[in-house]
C-alpha cells in the first residue's frame, strides 16, 4: 500500500495586470472580481474596474512613496497567510496613520493599522455592538470606553479596495478602548460600519510583513496593552507567596526562647555596679542574643546598663548598652508620663558556646527642678530598688523579616509605578480625558 502524497497547498489567487490609462504604468489586480477601485502607485491616479474596463475616475500625478509594506507582500497573522493588496493615508488635524487592505481568498478581507509606528489587526464586524452609557459599549461581554472622535480624511490611495474611495473622502470616526483591543465605528452618508482592532507587537510584524522595528510607541496609542500589566498580576501572586512563606519563617524562626533570668540590686548610693550572669549556653550556629531589663519601680531616674557576652572558651566578646528611664510630673495641661520602666537589646550573630554576661550598671535620680539628689524618690531604701536582667537567643530579627518583605515587595512597586505612569500617558491622548482640576498645573 502506497502512502497517500501530501496535500498541495491552495493555489495562490491569479494576478490581473491592467494599464494605468493616466501613466501607463502597470496596475495589477490581486483580488480580481472583488475590486471595485484601484489607486496606481506610480501617479495616484484612482482606477475603477468593476466592468472589467479601465476607467481613471480621478487623475493625479504626485510623487508616490512606497508604503512600509509593499503591495503584494504576504505575510502569515493569527495562523492566516495575508496578501497587502491596498493601502490608505488618512488623517484627522494633525494626527496621521496608515491603512492596509489584506486579502486571502478564503477569510476575505482584514485591516492592517499603523499608528506612530504601532500596529493593530483589524477584522470588520458584522454585529453592531451592545451600547451602554455615551461613554461605553460591550462586545462579547468585554467594555470598552471611549476614547476618540472626530472626522477623518483619505490623503492618499493606492491599490485595490472593495469600495469606491477617493482622496479626499471623509467618514465621522469614534473609537472605544480595552487594553489590547479598539472599536472603531465609521459613519458615512452612505453606511456605518464597524472594525474590532486587535494590538499587534512589533516583533509580530517585523517576523510577519518584514517592517522596520519601530521601537518605543511613547505616547502609548489608545489600546497599547501596559507592558507591566500582566507582569503586576503575576508578580503579586509570586509576591503574596514569598510573603507568606516569610510570614511562616518569622512565625517559626522568629520569637525568642529566654534562657536564663536574675534580679540584681540596685545600690541607693548611685555608685557603679557590676554582675555576671552565667553560663548562658548558645546551640544554634548563630543566633540573635537578646537582653532585656526591666526596672519594676523606677520613677523620675533612669539606670545605665552596659552589658559583655563573653565566650568562655575565647574570650571573645560581644558588647551592647542600653538605659531604662521613667519620668513623671504635673504642668498647666496635668500630670504626664515619658520613658519606659523596660530596656531591650539585641547582639546578631553570636555562635554557638557557652558565655556569661557581665552587667555593668548605675542608677540614677531625678528631681522636678532638674537637679540631681541623692535621697528620695524610687532609690529609697525602703523601696530595695532593683533590677531584672532576662537573656533569650532567637534567629531572626523583627526588621529583618520587614526589610526582607520589602525587598520582596520592591520590584512589584517599581512595575506598579511603571504601570501607573504608562496608563497616565496613554489616557492623556484621550480626547475625553478628565480636565485637570482649578489651580493645576497640567
Amino acid at each position: 500500500m502506497q502512502p497517500e502524497a501530501p496535500l498541495a497547498p491552495p493555489p495562490a489567487p491569479a494576478v490581473r495586470a491592467l494599464s494605468c490609462p493616466n501613466c501607463g504604468g502597470t496596475v495589477e489586480l490581486r483580488a480580481a472580481g472583488h475590486t471595485v477601485h484601484v489607486g496606481c502607485q506610480y501617479c495616484g491616479s484612482i482606477l475603477d474596474t468593476t466592468d472589467g474596463l479601465v476607467k481613471l475616475v480621478t487623475q493625479a500625478h504626485a510623487a508616490q512613496v512606497p508604503p512600509d509594506i509593499p503591495l503584494g507582500r504576504r505575510g502569515t497573522l493569527f495562523g492566516v497567510e495575508w496578501e497587502a493588496i491596498g493601502y490608505l493615508q488618512r488623517s484627522q488635524d494633525y494626527y496621521r496613520w496608515d491603512e492596509y487592505l489584506l486579502f486571502n481568498p478564503y477569510h476575505g478581507y482584514r485591516w492592517l493599522v499603523n499608528a506612530r509606528g504601532g500596529w493593530s489587526f483589524g477584522t470588520m464586524l458584522t454585529r453592531v455592538p451592545i451600547w451602554q452609557t455615551f461613554s461605553s459599549y460591550t462586545l462579547g461581554g468585554a467594555a470598552y470606553t471611549r476614547f476618540f472622535a472626530g472626522t477623518a480624511t483619505v490623503d492618499r490611495v493606492v491599490g485595490e479596495f472593495y469600495w469606491r474611495v477617493a482622496v479626499g473622502e471623509t467618514v465621522k470616526t469614534g473609537d472605544w478602548v480595552r487594553p489590547g483591543f479598539m472599536l472603531s465605528r465609521e459613519t458615512s452618508d452612505r453606511e456605518e460600519s464597524w472594525t474590532l482592532n486587535q494590538w499587534v507587537p512589533d516583533r509580530v510584524m517585523v517576523r510577519a510583513f518584514g517592517v522596520a522595528p519601530a521601537g518605543k510607541v511613547w505616547p502609548p496609542l489608545p489600546h497599547q496593552p501596559s507592558p507591566w500589566g500582566t507582569w503586576l498580576s503575576e508578580g503579586a501572586m509570586i509576591g503574596g507567596m514569598a510573603l507568606v512563606f516569610l510570614l511562616a519563617l518569622s512565625i517559626v524562626l522568629g520569637g525568642t526562647r529566654w534562657i536564663t533570668s536574675q534580679s540584681l540590686p540596685v545600690a541607693v548610693d548611685g555608685r557603679e555596679q557590676n554582675a555576671t550572669i552565667g553560663p548562658i549556653h548558645l546551640s544554634g550556629r548563630y543566633q540573635r542574643v537578646q537582653v532585656r531589663t526591666t526596672v519594676p519601680r523606677l520613677e523620675n531616674g533612669w539606670v545605665d546598663l552596659d552589658y559583655s557576652l563573653v565566650d568562655r572558651r575565647t574570650q571573645q566578646v560581644f558588647a551592647a548598652s542600653g538605659a531604662a528611664e521613667r519620668y513623671e510630673g504635673r504642668d498647666s495641661d496635668g500630670p504626664w508620663t515619658e520613658g519606659s520602666r523596660d530596656s531591650d537589646v539585641s547582639i546578631a550573630a553570636v555562635p554557638a558556646g557557652d558565655y556569661d554576661l557581665v552587667v555593668d550598671y548605675k542608677g540614677n535620680r531625678w528631681s522636678e527642678n532638674g537637679t540631681f539628689y541623692p535621697e528620695g524618690g524610687w532609690m529609697e531604701p525602703t523601696n530595695a530598688p532593683q533590677i531584672v536582667v532576662e537573656v533569650g537567643s532567637g534567629t531572626l530579627y523583627g526588621s529583618n523579616v520587614f526589610l526582607a518583605m520589602l525587598m520582596a515587595a520592591l520590584p512589584w512597586i517599581i512595575g506598579l509605578l511603571l504601570h501607573l505612569r504608562f496608563e497616565k500617558a496613554r489616557k492623556g491622548e484621550s480626547d475625553f480625558r478628565p480636565k485637570p482640576s482649578e489651580g493645576s498645573d497640567d
